[in-house]
């Protein structure tokens, strides 16, 4: 069947039979699908009061980067130092964590393009890899990486920059000669040449790379000394640590004790087994990317009983769907399409993610969860890294039922999880594809 006068003459007529499409048609033309579509009842449903908590620093801001998942590990972490020097706040460098996570994918990148320097270049996976090579994005276990290699440093220990705070740029030019390292690569390879040169020749690509990120985002501390005052006002003075030293010390984490959880209830990944993303990393000889698939409710109790201890919790979720940026809420029913619309997107979790409609988009942080008599969550509290314009002066609260079909991800202390889920880590890893969805990075801007 084609589309014809006919058939456009009979949906004319069908439109114009249901008088309510003309004034949702003008409300629409005036202020946009989603504000015609709002369920004011939402805000009734979201007080931004919370039966458990845990204490948090001020709001931060990745401002025009996709650096999420960097801002809720920091922030994350940044809780346990605030009760170690005793302040009242304190916040991470992400600009020291963003330039070794674009040296390291960049090493990354290119030893992969050595490695499959045999695959056809119209292959679906070396696409896959030159697609969007730097990218901000990334994973709880990338980071874990980064933060076993490198340590972390305070923010005043390496302040933003113009490029860190605003990434579009150097992420354009980098992935541009990135491509041009790779293309030259594999060139040689077909002339030729051994592993051992082609490392070699990678080694002076990497060369550029590392001028650059000190030119766009400043030279990496090797030692600092951080002076600060605690919360009855006195002066303190820690001198020349390394960053590794700093976060060992002022952190603490033993970081293979963290653990992600994901809930991905398609059919290909059954609960109860861990996975893994293939040429999903930053750090080279970092610990793979590693989740444990289970219920949903797993995840919640791991995370409740992570904030009745006082942790904080990384999450990474689909932001996009069903939010309220200006309130901060995240609510099932924040937009309610089938009076507008007359339908609503009626997909499950399942098929969102089978069919390319949902996947990790940002990270954030539990610092609160809203509990009834019975101890089941109603609410959650989220510290977002968008600045303190949106929501609850930067909180967000999301719907426990938002949860239940948006989010994807945590990572948590092992000791929140029943062993019975632990055992996965004992099998082996199933391998995913590179272009599953649960390889996706948090990377919102």
């Amino acid at each position: 069947m084609t589309i014809n006068n006919e058939l456009l003459k009979a949906y004319e007529e069908k439109f114009n039979a249901e008088p309510a499409n003309h004034a949702v048609k003008q409300a629409i033309a005036k202020v946009g699908i989603a504000d015609a579509s709002i369920d004011n009842n939402m805000l009734r449903r979201h007080s931004f009061v919370f039966s458990d908590e845990t204490s948090r620093g001020d709001i931060t801001n990745q401002k025009a980067s996709g650096r999420c998942w960097m801002f809720a590990a920091l922030n994350t972490a940044r809780v346990d130092t605030m009760k170690k020097l005793d302040v009242k706040t304190f916040e991470f460098s992400q600009n020291y964590t963003l330039f070794w996570d674009k040296l390291e994918k960049s090493n990354y990148l290119l030893d992969n393009i050595i490695e499959t320097a045999d695959e056809p270049l119209n292959s679906r996976l070396v696409q896959h890899l030159l697609f969007d090579p730097i990218q901000d994005g990334g994973q709880w276990d990338m980071f874990s990486g980064l933060l076993q290699k490198y340590g972390a440093v305070p923010k005043s220990v390496m302040p933003e920059t113009y490029h860190s705070s605003n990434t579009r740029e150097l992420n354009r030019l980098l992935t541009a000669k990135l491509r041009e390292f790779a293309a030259k690569l594999r060139d040689a390879h077909k002339a030729g040449k051994t592993k051992e040169e082609l490392t070699a020749q990678k080694d002076e690509h990497l060369y550029f790379v590392y001028n650059l990120l000190v030119k766009t985002l400043g030279e990496v501390p090797e030692t600092f000394t951080y002076e600060y005052r605690d919360k009855e006002d006195q002066f303190h003075r820690i001198n020349d640590i390394t960053p590794q030293d700093f976060f060992n010390e002022y952190v603490a984490w033993n970081l293979n004790d963290r653990v992600s959880l994901i809930n991905a209830p398609t059919e290909d990944k059954p609960y109860g087994k861990a996975y893994t993303v293939k040429y999903l990393g930053t750090v080279k000889e970092g610990n793979p990317v590693t989740y444990i698939n289970v219920p949903i409710d797993v995840l919640k109790k791991a995370a409740i009983a992570a904030i009745k201890d006082g942790e904080p919790v990384w999450f990474g979720c689909d932001v996009g769907k069903m939010l309220d940026r200006k309130a901060g809420i995240m609510d099932h029913h924040a937009y309610d399409y089938e009076a507008t619309l007359g339908e609503t997107v009626e997909l499950t979790k399942a098929q969102r993610l089978d069919y390319g409609e949902s996947l990790l988009t940002h990270a954030m942080v539990f610092v609160g969860v809203d509990l009834d008599a019975d101890g089941n969550p109603i609410k959650w509290k989220v510290e977002n890294s968008w600045g303190d314009t949106s929501g609850d002066k930067g909180i967000y609260s999301m719907s426990d039922q938002w949860f239940d079909e948006y989010n994807y991800q945590i990572t948590v202390d092992k000791k929140y999880v029943d062993e019975k889920w632990l055992k996965a880590l004992e099998e082996p890893v199933t391998e995913l594809e590179p272009w599953d969805p649960m390889g996706a990075l948090a990377m919102m801007q």
